[in-house]
Parts: C-alpha cells; structure tokens; sequence
C-alpha cells in the first residue's frame, strides 16, 4: 500500500509539473488573483471548489434539456422528491410520501408547513401546478413537457386539442396538491425530482418574462443552496440556502465552480490545489485508478449521433444505416475514452431497470455491430437509390469541450470507410441546442441523459410527437408501441413493447448510439458525502461537507 501512495504521489508532481504554464481563472475571484483562497487558509472551512465544463444555459426548469442545467437545478431548487444517496425518491417538499389510490393512478401530496422560497414566502401547491401547467403550455411548445405526459390530459392539452381545465393536476388548497394520472406510472415518483416537475413562482416568472432563469437575480430559490455568484461562461457559487427547510442537514457554507471546458485545465487545477474534485483525462485515469482519490461513476447517459432527416441525404434508411455500421464502438470507448465507458448495445443503458427491476439491456439484447464492408455498400446503394454519385460533405456539431476528440474519431471513420468528408462545428452548449431546435444541423453528436430509471426516457427521443426528437425520424410502428407502452396495465406486454420499439429505431437507424458513459474523477480525501447519480443530475451537494482539509501534505 506505501508503494502505490509513492507512485500516486509522483503522478500527481509530475502532472502539476507539466501543466504548471497553463492559465488559470481564481475559482473565487472569477480572475482576481488577489482573492484566491488557498487550502492552507481554508482549513475546516465549509467551502468547496469544483470545476464543470460548461454554463447552464438556463434554469428556467420548464425549458431545462442539458446537464448543466440539471446538475445546478437539484442543488438550488427542489420538488416533492429529491434522490437520494441510492438514487431512491425521498419527501422532499413533500412532507411525506403521498397518499396514492387503489388503482394507483391518484396521488395526493402534502407540502412541508416549513417550505419556503428564498425570499421568505411560502412554497404553495400552487407553485407545482403553476409549473406543471406553463411547461405543457401549447403555445410555448417547450421540449421538456414530454416527462409529464403521464398526468391525464397533459399530452391532449399540450396538443391543442383539450383546455387547460381538464388537466388532472390541482391545488385543493395551498398546501395539498393532487396529480391524477392516465395510468400506473410505477417510476412515477422518481420522475417527480426531475427538473420539469419542479415548483416555479407566477409572480417571478411573470416579472422577469425571458430573462427568467438566466442569472442569480431573475430567480428564487427553494433548495439546500442559492446561487450567490453567475459569471457565464466564468463560474458560479453555490450557497447555503438559511430559509431551506432541511437548513439543518446542509453543511457547506458554499461551493464555488468554475466553468473549465477541458479536463486537461480542470486537472491543472486539481493538482495545484485549486479544486477539491475534477474529471480525470483520459490519458490519466490509470494512473490515478489504483489510488484513494480515484472515482468511477456509471451514468445513465448515451452519447448517440442524430440525422437530421429533414435533409433528402439522410431520409434514406441505407445512408443512416450505413453511417452507424461504420463506426468501430469498442475502439472508441477503449482507443479514445478510455475512461470505463461501454459500447452502446442499443439506446437504453446496461443500468435503466425493466418492469421487472431487472436489466432492460438483457430483455433487448445486442443490436449494434460494427462493418465497414457492409456499411461501404449500404451508402453506394443508398445514393443510387437518391441518383447521386458522391455523398455531400457534411458537418457534425458538437460541444465545445472534450466532446472533440469523439467527433474526431468520427470524422476518420467514415473518412477511411465510407469516403464522406464531415468537418467539426464546436459550439458552446446554448448555440448548440437553440441550432437544433431549429433543425440547424446536419449530424450532431448529443449526450442524452435518462431523466427517471425506465427506458421510456432514452426511447422518447425516438417518437415523432415529442419535441426531444429534434433529427425528425418518425416511425408509425414504433410510436404505435410507444403509445401502447404508456397506457397498458401488463407490465410483461409493457416490456416486451419496448424491446419492439427499440429493436425498430435501431434497425431503422433513427439514431446512432454509441456508448454509454462512465465518468472518471479525482477528489480530495477530505471531499465527505458528494453523491454522484447515475439518473438525471450528476451530483447532489446537500449531505456534502469538509473533513481534514488541513491535515493534507501542503
């Protein structure tokens, strides 16, 4: 054991060493050298310093699609769940678990008497249905409504097609809120801590009107933290929320996180005790795996490639098809990640659970594969069939981060097999998602995060009505079972549904996945009780504290 903390000690030099001349932005200071809190002078103080990789590009929970945004959302804000340490729905500004029918299909929810906002009012049952009811808003059309098609009628108002009245979501009084839905939903109440269900403000949201969400002060707040500090495409801080109704449990005073887009600078960081945690590069993940500042996470996330089917090239089935064939997935996770992620075997993750609670990923088996011969032929009968002779040049888009290197290896893929030219659009995430939205792509590489544990959360990106399927495909078979999957009662005919559907998306090449996730971390021993989840939010900061901080080697 003394060898390995020897060698780990010499990484760690000789990685501060290497990446001594890179610049850095103080995590307090946002810049401002004369601020920074070293960790000597910190001691037992409850303050953290994390790194991200990019902005939220809003917290507005009713438009929220991206990481970024949720990772910031579970920590300043709250619904009647919250996930805890074993990703397991807990009250949370419920005051206990709800009264549920016998056909489990109504569910009455008791607000906390102590719930507040963080500028003192009371957090009312009207604020969940105030939410609830702008997100499936028809006018506003917003992508995150589809999480809350459960409830009765929120798909057909959503659709223009009922009045807001026949919604089944109402306050019977402030603090009693019942939810009705159109069928047993057994993940129901995981879904409720997911971001669209959280409670907003009319009054907040009426005031601010667009700029709602997009800085510290056009916002209220009513979980564990506030945010105190938001310099975009800076940094960030978390801090501790007084008027939270669990004050109590929270320990950290504040968390300061600045935004580093690449691992190799957030690394920079870490080893010069700037952070107390940051992602570990690739290139060093087995030189910190045998340490005790080594973490590994599986998330429930699929990195996948979306066509853009309103481009005549890509509403051919043999082109997409022949895209996907082409991409070797294991030398990508082994040859390029190299960070524990697994080759995607279809589009739900080998973690999301089937109706039994057993591995949807066994049910549905394989139904990925890699052929660069077969894929060669798909395209040249593909074009035939579109009377073109070469393929167009196209652009892949990606984020602005370590996500880079992902399309790299793409582009020389189907360069060495297939022969089509595709050149890198980076953006920064905002740009990214707002192109898409407006179907301003060609492919693009998106990490889709499972927001509850069902496959219905990776499947729905598939479905033609929602508005996550921004690439278009459409599939009238596939949202037959779709449909049927929401509403049926037999749980076995349910899962047997879902294999189908994803078995059709994947032999129509609606989408490519790729793989699934796994995140490599370094933290800092004295980092106590950071819990990382595999579903929705990356990470909850509630039960986190600091503990030994000063007895660290200098």
């Amino acid at each position: 054991m003394k060898k390995k903390g020897v060698v780990l000690t010499v990484v760690i030099f000789t990685v501060a060493t290497m990446l001594s001349g890179c610049g850095l932005i103080d995590s307090l200071g946002w810049g401002d050298k004369k601020k920074a809190a070293p960790a000597e002078e910190e001691k037992e103080k409850q303050v953290l310093r994390m790194t991200t990789e990019a902005d939220p590009p809003t917290l507005d929970s009713a438009t929220a699609l991206d990481g970024s945004s949720f990772n910031v959302l579970n920590n300043v804000m709250e619904g009647l769940m919250r996930l805890d340490k074993d990703n397991k729905p807990q009250p949370a500004m419920a005051e206990a678990m709800p009264k549920v029918s016998a056909d489990k299909k109504s569910y009455t929810f008791k607000i906390r008497k102590n719930a507040k906002w963080s500028d003192g009012k009371a957090v009312k049952a009207q604020d969940f249905v105030y939410a609830w009811k702008r997100a499936l808003n028809p006018r506003l059309k917003l992508q995150s409504a589809v999480i809350l098609f459960p409830i009765v009628n929120a798909q057909a108002y959503y659709g223009g097609q009922l009045p807001e009245t026949t919604l089944g979501i109402k306050a019977l009084d402030d603090r009693t809120l019942q939810v009705n839905l159109r069928y047993p939903t057994p993940y129901f109440l995981s879904m409720l801590a997911s971001a669209a269900y959280l409670p907003q403000r009319q009054d907040i949201v009426k005031k601010y009107g667009q700029e709602y969400g997009t800085n510290k002060d056009t916002m209220v707040y009513n979980g564990p933290f506030i945010l105190s500090k938001w310099k975009h495409e800076q940094g960030y801080q978390y801090k501790k929320n007084k008027g939270y109704w669990d004050a109590k449990t929270v320990q950290l005073e504040k968390a300061d996180v600045k935004i580093v887009s690449d691992s190799v600078s957030a690394m920079n960081d870490y080893t010069s005790n700037r952070s107390d945690l940051s992602p570990l590069s690739d290139k060093l993940v087995k030189a910190f795996q045998s340490g005790n500042e080594y973490q590994s996470v599986d998330r429930g996330a699929t990195f996948l490639l979306v066509f853009n089917n309103r481009m005549k090239f890509f509403q051919n089935k043999k082109i997409r098809k022949a895209l996907s064939l082409a991409i070797d997935r294991d030398e990508l996770v082994n040859g390029v990640m190299k960070n524990g992620s697994r080759p995607a075997k279809g589009m739900v993750p080998d973690g999301i659970d089937d109706a039994h609670g057993k591995t949807f990923r066994k049910d549905a088996g394989t139904l990925t594969h890699y052929d660069a011969a077969e894929a060669k032929q798909l395209l040249n009968e593909g074009m035939k069939e579109l009377g073109i002779s070469t393929p167009p040049t196209l652009q892949l888009s990606v984020n602005d981060d370590d996500r880079k290197k992902i399309a790299l290896f793409l582009k020389n893929e189907w360069k060495n097999n297939l022969g089509i030219d595709v050149s890198i659009s980076p953006r920064a995430i905002k740009q990214k998602l707002a192109a898409e939205q407006r179907g301003m792509f060609n492919l693009s590489l998106v990490r889709w995060i499972g927001r509850y544990n069902d496959p219905m959360s990776f499947l729905e990106i598939g479905y033609s009505q929602s508005q996550v399927n921004f690439g278009r495909w459409s599939n009238a078979d596939f949202d037959r079972l779709m449909e049927k999957s929401k509403v049926t009662k037999d749980l076995k005919q349910r899962n047997e549904d879902l294999v189908k559907a994803e078995k059709i998306v994947m032999d129509d090449a609606g989408v490519s996945p790729l793989f699934y996730e796994s995140q490599a971390y370094v933290q800092k021993p004295y980092v106590k009780q950071l819990y990382r989840l595999p579903i929705g939010p990356e990470y909850s900061l509630k039960w986190t504290y600091i503990q030994g901080r000063e007895q660290q080697p200098k």
